[in-house]
């Protein structure tokens, strides 16, 4: 069994309003969707979201095609979210790209704060590019990783766009030497954002790192 990791870019005429509000909106992280259910004109779908739940609950209000919610809080900065909504016809054609039935999305498919989404699909070659062909124009993708399955690696330990920049640039600056030569404050400066959303995004970034470094040794 062969699977792929795929990022997909989704151009902003196209998102769901709900992952432009992920995008634009700065204490949000990234939506982790783990299970959905796509019969009828209006899908189920779960959402594990991680940030604040008051601005998403009044942005996910004013969305006309969704016609049902639920929040669910899980922690001070996570919650999950049931969602029942109509699909636009852009969102139905790359969602109709994964209606094989050799085809097996393993959840979750992550949403990031910079307009993609990352996921990991398993099947046999052949349906797997098959699958990349049938993704609409309008959906950028790029395949990240391609092999054997390992059930141990899940892309809900990916890093998004902005926590690998802001990792990047705290390493080139020196914030991980020993000793250590630079502080929050600087690498906030060197990305000009606040000395909260630098810290943030490391103590995520160093979290999903040490987590997929511990289950690889299970």
């Amino acid at each position: 069994m062969r699977f792929l990791r795929v990022r997909l870019a989704f151009a902003e005429q196209v998102r769901h309003p709900m992952h432009e509000f992920l995008v634009s909106h700065p204490e949000m992280d990234r939506e982790e969707l783990w299970t959905w259910r796509f019969l009828g004109d209006r899908p189920a779908v779960l959402f594990r979201v991680v940030g604040p739940i008051e601005p998403y609950r009044e942005r996910i209000a004013d969305v006309e095609t969704i016609s049902e919610y639920t929040l669910l809080p899980v922690t001070e900065d996570s919650f999950y979210a049931f969602v029942r909504a109509t699909p636009t016809s852009e969102e139905w054609e790359w969602i109709l790209a994964f209606a094989q039935e050799s085809i097996v999305v393993v959840p979750p498919v992550i949403y990031t704060d910079t307009g993609t989404a990352v996921f990991e699909a398993l099947g046999d070659p052949e349906d797997l590019r098959a699958l990349l062909a049938a993704l609409p124009e309008s959906v950028e993708s790029t395949v990240e990783r391609l092999g054997e399955y390992d059930r141990r690696r899940s892309p809900e330990t990916v890093l998004t766009d902005r926590q690998r920049e802001v990792v990047a640039t705290a390493a080139e600056l020196g914030y991980y030497d020993v000793p250590r030569t630079v502080t929050i404050s600087d690498v906030a400066a060197e990305l000009d954002i606040t000395d909260s959303t630098v810290s943030a995004h490391l103590r995520k970034a160093e979290s999903a790192v040490m987590q997929e470094t511990l289950s690889l040794q299970d």
